[in-house]
């Protein structure tokens, strides 16, 4: 009987201790005290609210619902004004930075990765991209013969992140790319966008713009413009067609870049690096020079590449080779 009272009280005095917060910052909850551990990498986001169930040296304990397990640690500071207040100039200094930035474009090596669709489908068949429509009837769209747009990438590649906050990085990080910024683009570049990269719907534009975009020198309308406008060149060239003609088939290096050579101008084929995954060619990486408007130019004055993939399969739309 005495140990029922004592746990009743504790259930009372457990149940009433219990109230619900307001977050104040973007914070990781933690399976343990030690922070060791975050099954589903999940966050915190601010001005959300969340059960606290106690206070303990610095740090809350929480009651997420939905996420296994459903009690999670976080720093306390999470949740305090001042830590608010913080923030706060952290995201103006963000914003000032990020125009600032865009004021001051600079002419830069670039790395133009181009995805052949049917092949990342092959490894990536849940992801919304690779869903075919059930009124297809067996006829092919457009991104399904056809260079897709991955990403435009300023050289060295660890050049990521360019005055992005840390809360942005760390949701990047961990893939939660529906929660980035919609990058500012008007509505004619949004519908191109799409076209050319059907990752779109999987928000890889908002990824794309947060880790390599900010890096650019401009804004995302411009960034994108240009990313677009390199895709659709290769897209209307004997490239695409070539690859278009090899479908099921088996094509070498050697090959690819002869087909640069006539498209580009002679050269531009030794700045082509092929990316292969289980024997499939699944990208195509452009390495393009700081100068020029155009693909042919900027190939001409871009660094000669050695590529490990000499040889690959061009695959076809649907599963299975």
């Amino acid at each position: 009987m005495y140990r029922l009272f004592l746990f009743l009280l504790f259930f009372t005095l457990s149940l009433f201790g219990r109230y619900d917060a307001a977050a104040v910052k973007m914070c990781p909850a933690f399976d343990n005290m030690k922070h060791t551990k975050n099954t589903g990498h999940v966050v915190l986001h601010p001005e959300e609210s969340y059960t606290v169930l106690q206070k303990h040296k610095g740090q809350m304990l929480l009651l997420l619902k939905g996420e296994n397990p459903a009690q999670r640690w976080v720093d306390e500071e999470c949740f305090s004004e001042e830590s608010k207040n913080t923030e706060s100039k952290k995201k103006i200094a963000y914003t000032k930075h990020t125009k600032k930035y865009e004021n001051s474009a600079k002419h830069q090596d670039l790395l133009l990765a181009l995805s052949w669709h049917n092949a990342f489908c092959e490894t990536h068949r849940s992801r919304k991209e690779c869903q075919r429509s059930l009124f297809s009837f067996g006829k092919n769209s457009y991104r399904e013969d056809r260079f897709v747009l991955h990403g435009l990438w300023p050289q060295p590649r660890e050049k990521v992140y360019c005055n992005v906050a840390q809360d942005l990085v760390s949701l990047d990080k961990h893939r939660q790319w529906n929660r980035l910024p919609e990058p500012e683009l008007d509505a004619k570049l949004k519908e191109e966008l799409s076209k050319v990269m059907p990752g779109v719907i999987s928000n890889l534009h908002r990824h794309e713009w947060i880790k390599h975009g900010t890096c650019y020198g401009s804004g995302a309308q411009n960034y994108f413009e240009k990313a677009v406008r390199l895709t659709e060149q290769v897209n209307r060239s004997k490239v695409s067609q070539f690859f278009l003609r090899n479908m099921g088939k088996s094509v070498t290096l050697q090959q690819v870049r002869y087909q640069f050579d006539s498209s580009f101008g002679k050269g531009a084929g030794k700045r082509v690096e092929l990316r292969c995954y289980n024997g499939l060619i699944s990208e195509l990486w452009l390495h393009l020079g700081s100068e020029g408007d155009d693909l042919a130019s900027m190939l001409k004055n871009g660094k000669a590449i050695y590529s490990r993939c000499q040889r690959g399969i061009v695959d076809r739309a649907g599963y299975g080779r």
